[in-house]
Order: C-alpha cells, then sequence, then structure tokens
C-alpha cells in the first residue's frame, strides 16, 4: 500500500485502497505523504481518529523518519471554545439548571489555561450538553473581524496553525462544509496541497451530501430567537420590543412542530425514534398544505418583523449585524421548503426531539468528480513511460477497511465520482479461521417478526453468562436498540453484576472506557448495546471484547425518502435497485459491523447475525463473502462450547482444528 500511494503521489493519480483491519494503512500513507515533500491534508471521518492521528501517529512519524516537518489540527467551529460566548453565557447563567451551571464553572476554570481551545481537553464533558452550544459559535453566530475578542480567538489561530504547517488533519465535515460555504481555510488551504488523504473515506459520500444539500433545524430557529431577545435587549433596548420578538418566534417554531409532526403521525419525542417523512409536493406526507404553509407564515412573519427591527439596530453592534445576517439566512431556508420541490432533490421531515428539514441532491458523484478532476487535478496527466512528477496537480488518496464488495470497489467509486480511478485491495493480516467463527442462530424468530428484539435480548442475555460478559450488540435501529437494552436491564438488574451499557446514556467514548473497565474487573463484566455509530471507531482490542452480536442484516432503511428516491431513479434507468444499492450497502454495512470482533493478531471471538436469511436467501452467498472467512459453527451447541473455551482462555485453534 506504501508504494502504491508513493507512485500515486508522484503521478498525482486518484487512488482508492481498501485496506483490512490490522494492515497499517494509517503508517501506510503517511510515511509515503511525509517523504513527498508536498503539503498533505489528511481528512478523517470522526474526531477520535483525528485526534489519534495528531497526538499519536504523526509526532511518533516524523521522530522516526528526522523530518522538521510542522504539524496541525484543524476541527469544526464546534469544537473550539469561543470566548465571546464565554462571557455572555456566564452573563445568563441564571437561566442555567445547576449541572449546567457546574460544567459552566469547569469550562471557564479550564479556559485560563487552555492554548488550543479545543474542547476535546475536557474529556468528561458531554459533547450534546447545552453548554457546549452556549460556549461555542457557529457559523451564523460567529462574529468574524468584529468581535471584541477576535485577537484571542481559537478558531482563528487553528487556522492561522493549519496555513503555516506542512501536514494538516482535518475531518470530511470541515473539507466539505468549507467547500458549500468557503468561510473556514479550506479555500486557502487546498491550493497549496500536493497530497490529499481521505481516511475512513466509506463515509465520503454520505458527509458530502448533508453540505451539497440543505438543512434546517428548530434548533436553529430556537437558537436564533433566543440570541435575539438577549443582544437586542442588551445592545439596543429601547428600539424594539426584542424579549417580545423572541419569545413569539419560539411559540411559532413550537406550533409549526406540533402541527407538521403531529399531523403526520412523526413525532418521536425523548422515547421514541424519529423517522423521516418525504415530500414530494407542498407539504410533508400526512400534513395538511393549508396548515403547513400556514405555520410556515407565521414563522415568516417574526422573522420578517424581527428583521426590520434590526435593520435599525445593526450598527450599534457586531452581536446586532450578524443577527441581521441569520434573520436573512433563516429566510431564505424556509423558503426552500415551501412550495413544490424540484425533481433534482430529495426533501425529507424527521421528528424527533426537534424538526429536521432536508433538501438533498439524488447524487453527489457529479460535484465530487468535479472537485477530484478540477484544473489542479487535469494538470496531473501523466505518461506511463514518464512515471515522474507531474506538474502542478495533486494527489487524491482514499482508504478505509470496507469500500466494496466487489474487485474494484464500484459500491464507493460511484458514488463519489471514481470511476477510472485507480483500485486496490488488500486483505489484512488476521488468521481468521483461526480466530474468529460466524454463528447464525436459525431458531430465531425472522427480523419482521415483532418477537425479533426480545427473543434475541433473552439469546443474548444466556450468551453474556456463559462468556462473563465481553459483548458488544449491534442493532440497525434506535427502536430495536431500545428493546434489546430493555429487556437486557431486565435480565440483568444492578444486583446481578453485570452491567448493562447502552448508548445514549453517555457519550460514546465514556461508555467504551466504562465497557473496558468492566471487563478487567473480576465479576460478570458487561453487555453494551449501540446502533449507527458504534457500528465503526469501536477498537476492543483484546479478551475485552469476544462476542459480537448483529441483529439483522444492515439492509437500507424502509421507507427513508432518500432512499426510496434512489431506488426509483435507478429502476427508472432500468437497473435492478436491490442489486445495485441495497445489496452492496448491506455487504459494506455488515463487513463493518464486522470487524469490530478481531482487532489484533491475538483477539479471538464469534460474529452472531442473529438473521437467518444469511443461509436461507439466495442474496445471503454474496454478504457472506462479505464478510472475513471466518468459520462457521453449525450448531448451538458448538456455539456454546466455544464461548465456553474463550471464557476459560482456551481459544480457537484446539475447537476448530489447525
Amino acid at each position: 500500500m506504501a508504494r502504491a500511494v508513493a507512485q500515486a503521489i508522484a503521478r498525482r493519480e486518484r487512488l482508492v485502497v481498501e485496506a483490512g483491519t490490522g494492515v497499517g494503512k494509517t503508517f501506510a500513507y503517511l510515511v509515503p505523504a511525509l517523504l513527498s515533500g508536498e503539503k498533505v491534508l489528511v481528512s478523517t471521518a470522526t474526531k477520535a481518529l483525528q485526534d489519534q492521528l495528531y497526538t499519536h501517529d504523526l509526532p511518533l512519524l516524523l521522530q522516526a523518519l528526522a523530518l522538521p516537518l510542522r504539524a496541525a489540527l484543524l476541527k469544526g467551529r464546534s469544537s473550539y471554545l469561543c470566548r465571546h460566548r464565554l462571557e455572555h453565557a456566564r452573563q445568563d447563567g441564571g437561566v442555567l439548571a445547576p449541572a449546567a451551571l457546574r460544567e459552566l464553572a469547569r469550562i471557564e476554570a479550564w479556559a485560563q489555561a487552555t492554548r488550543t481551545g479545543d474542547l476535546a481537553e475536557l474529556p468528561e464533558l458531554d459533547e450534546h450538553s447545552r453548554v457546549v452550544t452556549l460556549v461555542t459559535s457557529t457559523r451564523d453566530n460567529c462574529l468574524g473581524q468584529g468581535c471584541p475578542r477576535f485577537p484571542q480567538c481559537h478558531v482563528v489561530k487553528a487556522r492561522q496553525e493549519a496555513l503555516a504547517a506542512d501536514v494538516v488533519v482535518l475531518n470530511h465535515h470541515l473539507f466539505f462544509a468549507d467547500l458549500a460555504v468557503r468561510e473556514s481555510g479550506m479555500a486557502e488551504l487546498l491550493p497549496d496541497a500536493g497530497v490529499v488523504v481521505f481516511d475512513e473515506a466509506h463515509r465520503l459520500a454520505d458527509t458530502a451530501l448533508q453540505f451539497l444539500g440543505m438543512q434546517l433545524r428548530t434548533c436553529q430557529l430556537l437558537d436564533f430567537s433566543h440570541d435575539l431577545a438577549a443582544a437586542g435587549q442588551r445592545w439596543a433596548g429601547g428600539m424594539a420590543p426584542w424579549p417580545w420578538l423572541g419569545e413569539t418566534l419560539r411559540l411559532a417554531v413550537r406550533r409549526w412542530c406540533h402541527t407538521a409532526a403531529g399531523q403526520a403521525g412523526a413525532w418521536g419525542g425523548a422515547d421514541v425514534p424519529p423517522r423521516r417523512v418525504g415530500w414530494a409536493r407542498l407539504a410533508p406526507e400526512g400534513v395538511s398544505p393549508q396548515a403547513w404553509s400556514a405555520a410556515l407564515q407565521d414563522m415568516v412573519a417574526v422573522l420578517r418583523q424581527a428583521l426590520a427591527a434590526l435593520d435599525a439596530a445593526a450598527s450599534l453592534s457586531p452581536d446586532l449585524a450578524r443577527l441581521h445576517g441569520r434573520a436573512v439566512l433563516l429566510l431564505e431556508a424556509l423558503a426552500v421548503f415551501d412550495g413544490e420541490g424540484t425533481r433534482d432533490a430529495v426533501r425529507w421531515m424527521e421528528a424527533g426531539t426537534q424538526l429536521l428539514l432536508g433538501a438533498f441532491p439524488l447524487g453527489v458523484a457529479p460535484a465530487l468528480q468535479a472537485l477530484w478532476q478540477g484544473p489542479a487535478a487535469d494538470a496531473g496527466a501523466w505518461d506511463e513511460d514518464e512515471p515522474e512528477r507531474a506538474q502542478g496537480g495533486r494527489a487524491w488518496i482514499f482508504t478505509s477497511a470496507t469500500l466494496g464488495d466487489d474487485p474494484e470497489l464500484r459500491w464507493f467509486t460511484q458514488a463519489c465520482g471514481l470511476e477510472g480511478a485507480r483500485t486496490l485491495r488488500i486483505d489484512g493480516p488476521f488468521d481468521y479461521a483461526r480466530q474468529a467463527a460466524l454463528y447464525v442462530p436459525m431458531h430465531l424468530p425472522l427480523p419482521a417478526d415483532p418477537a425479533h428484539s426480545e427473543r434475541l435480548a433473552q439469546w443474548v442475555a444466556q450468551a453474556v453468562r456463559r462468556l462473563g460478559g465481553r459483548t458488544l450488540v449491534l442493532t440497525t435501529s434506535l427502536r430495536a436498540l431500545e428493546a434489546v437494552a430493555g429487556v437486557l436491564r431486565e435480565e440483568f438488574p444492578p444486583e446481578s453484576g453485570v452491567e448493562v451499557l447502552a448508548q445514549g446514556q453517555a457519550p460514546k467514548r465514556q461508555l467504551l472506557a466504562r465497557f473496558r473497565r468492566a471487563q478487567q474487573g473480576a465479576g460478570p463484566g458487561c453487555v453494551l448495546v449501540g446502533a449507527a455509530s458504534f457500528w465503526e471507531g469501536v477498537d476492543i482490542p483484546g479478551e475485552a471484547l469476544q462476542l459480537v452480536v448483529i441483529d439483522k442484516l444492515p439492509f437500507p432503511a424502509p421507507g427513508d425518502p432518500w432512499v426510496e428516491a434512489r431506488i426509483e431513479q435507478l429502476e427508472q434507468g432500468g437497473r435492478n435497485a436491490f442489486r445495485d444499492h441495497a445489496l452492496p450497502a448491506a455487504a459494506v454495512a455488515l463487513k463493518q459491523g464486522a470487524g469490530r470482533l478481531v482487532r489484533h493478531e491475538t483477539d479471538a471471538g464469534v460474529l452472531v447475525v442473529a438473521d437467518r436469511r444469511l443461509m436461507t436467501q439466495g442474496y445471503g452467498k454474496r454478504l457472506m463473502r462479505a464478510l472475513p472467512p471466518m468459520a462457521v459453527l453449525a450448531e448451538e451447541e458448538a456455539f456454546e462450547t466455544t464461548l465456553d473455551a474463550l471464557r476459560e482462555d482456551k481459544g480457537f485453534p484446539s475447537l476448530l482444528g489447525p
């Protein structure tokens, strides 16, 4: 892989590499990139890998290679403390709950000493805490050079360090957010970069989709209403009824939420997973067009009143000037979701604890292809007989452990506009036949059976007792997660000694840390239930994790408006939507989930796929080929014997043969 990356850099190629877990792909792209003499951008899907690259991998390699290169870490605004907003949060602290006030006090103490302002330096801080939104800025509320604390701005300092660095570590969200709005520094960073690497590239198309479309959350409107009331009263108290405007907008937003989501039957609330509702005409499915339009117009009317008041007051303060711009942007966003949609985009509404509206294109391949093959990339054309470095252009490197289930990696290359790029597949170094086994419990109900989650959880409880914890359950939906976790909590009350952890009860990194600690004790251990993000980014090597259970085959969610529109588009083009979309997507997701089991040459464990369609349906053979070449346990007795051997630390060789 390192040789292929070095060649791609010299030739200014686009290179796509699927490299199995354990190959060492991070070093395989970093070493040739660092030795190239080019400015290097490395983009990841997760902040966890970003931090690992910057704090561990890069310093290690730069020292080993004796390279005097400067590295910088660049994240989005929401990762950095905003000193201006911290001051306002302190002034408005009287309305915060006691727990939030304690969090704010910890942030204030840390703010006195931090150099970077990166909130990751506070591992105990919940990134979803309300306090985080109060002490960080967004593109909407940042005052820019008009901010009184601009000279001390952590975001500005991070961008300045990135511009001066030889190697910059960022993330996919920041990369595409900047390409969409041209305000995060990428517009200056990208032209100088000779090498751009996307690690965890399987998330690339989904991330790009978010920024090539539009999303509007009710929290944006509610945040605006809060800031309008506070800043208006502070800087222009006598010029308009600011508190009344803020409260009126809040009430209009809440009426809109309950009218729209209630009529569509989609309101999730705190305990019910949200679902997406599409719409092709004037309103989302199940919502009266008249009620939808009336609710929108109520909010538009209040925003226009606020805009008129801000017109007169904007010159008094940068806060008010920025609020004026936010009001304009919110009115423009609401206009997108009023009236008829367009054929080349999909609009949808998601109702959970808040209302989320989205308008996404049907695909991002054309836009991404233009990026990879822009003027700079065109200059990188090369001749087989002249492999030396091309003048101009840049090399694009894309890598992940899961990029497709066919040799050409079409699932990834077609979605990302990379058809014609050079592809390379490298198997992992693990001996799966000796380290892992696959078991499909044929006696469990099919996933369509309402009793599936409950029966699965009861069966998992028996396995947890037998193995002594060490179990990760991956579900394909939040509804299944809650059902499985609920049954497991009944099976393992606090006095049982088995700890049941579930996604949502604490930040992901805290749950994983508690899981690891539980397995180090002398008790029965721990079981962790997760969905979505827990299918990737979970790295628990050793005996701490020896059983991974996947609740069902991870086909794309039925009923999702974007998926339905994509299926319709494929079928209109004469293609088979199941074969060309659903099946490869399920194969990649299944492979991603299975990758949580074996993380090291000495690991051993069992993968359970609790969906007998893997064995009984014709498409199961294709899905099986996507999995590592594990031994297959045919009977429950063999599964139980294997768990006993794992608990007694006998490993697999004695059971599965040499």
